[in-house]
């Protein structure tokens, strides 16, 4: 049975150490030195999870309370979790669940997964039958990203996805991730775009497409990207840190220094907090500002 490293999740998921330490912290997955293909796949819910509105307390609240009302081990592999508005519900027989409610209503959004079977004229394609290829598909293509070998098979079948369902957007990220890996930053681009107009609620995505963009030095737009992915997610430490340094690299320092400020308070342990303090003192000494509580806006030292 293949495990994976610590440093493969991280290298695998595209995600920083502090992200993984902070979920262990919030109760949201156990402490681990090695993984599961299976808990690979829990990880990668989190992430996208993560990447919207839905806090890691209120994403481990909703996945005990479904454990709870189903038995389940655990919900994250043994069920699909979707965000429904600002809750949490699990697609669940045939139904989605809101474990807190524990309301049941029907699936019909066979876009994103459904577990509804539809019955249709003899010799049309079973929509559910459709949806389970593409998830069998993703799933190999997540497989064969692991192995710098079969990165293009890989590439392969995030496209074949894509061609079948252009709205598909985590294959639209992984894609344009492969393809910022490779340096082909336009393909990379173009591809997060996808995925934000497929999701236009998918913070990731335009961290992503922020962070294409911020290495293609056109930080006008990188700015607007990561301002998006903030508006969708206020919490999104990474999002915060990254603004901060495209606003110093355009001279913007006390606008940085508000986002250094917001990344220390959202991660405040560790060497990259280590490095927003010390730019937020950098900006602090030679701007000679001073933070006074004033209705929580920043204002100029007299």
């Amino acid at each position: 049975m293949t495990r994976y490293s610590r440093h493969d999740v991280l290298r695998i998921l595209h995600l920083q150490a502090r992200q993984l330490a902070a979920w262990e912290r919030a109760g949201l997955i156990l402490p681990n030195q090695d993984y599961s293909f299976e808990e690979l796949g829990q990880l990668r819910t989190v992430r996208d999870l993560r990447a919207t509105r839905i806090s890691a307390r209120s994403i481990r609240q909703y996945v005990e309370a479904m454990q709870r009302v189903s038995g389940m081990r655990n919900a994250l592999m043994e069920s699909s979790a979707v965000r429904r508005g600002s809750r949490l519900a699990f697609r669940y027989e045939g139904t989605l669940l809101d474990p807190m409610t524990q309301q049941l209503s029907f699936d019909f959004d066979t876009k994103s997964g459904a577990s509804l079977r539809v019955v249709l004229p003899s010799g049309a394609i079973d929509p559910l039958q459709k949806t389970l290829n593409t998830q069998d598909l993703f799933l190999h293509a997540v497989r064969l990203e692991e192995n710098p070998k079969t990165i293009l098979e890989a590439a392969a079948l995030y496209e074949e996805i894509l061609a079948e369902n252009p709205k598909h957007a985590p294959a639209a990220i992984n894609l344009g991730t492969i393809r910022y890996g490779q340096r082909e930053f336009y393909a990379a681009e173009n591809l997060y775009r996808q995925a934000t107009l497929a999701d236009p609620e998918y913070a990731l995505a335009f961290f992503d497409l922020g962070n294409v963009l911020d290495e293609m030095q056109r930080l006008d737009e990188a700015i607007t990207a990561y301002l998006r992915a903030i508006a969708l997610v206020p919490q999104y430490a990474d999002a915060h840190y990254n603004l901060a340094l495209a606003y110093e690299r355009q001279g913007q320092r006390r606008r940085a220094l508000r986002h250094w400020l917001m990344y220390v308070r959202l991660d405040p342990v560790g060497p990259w907090a280590s490095h927003a303090k010390g730019q937020a003192k950098k900006i602090l000494n030679s701007e000679r500002l001073t933070i006074v509580s004033r209705r929580g806006r920043l204002v100029a030292a007299s």
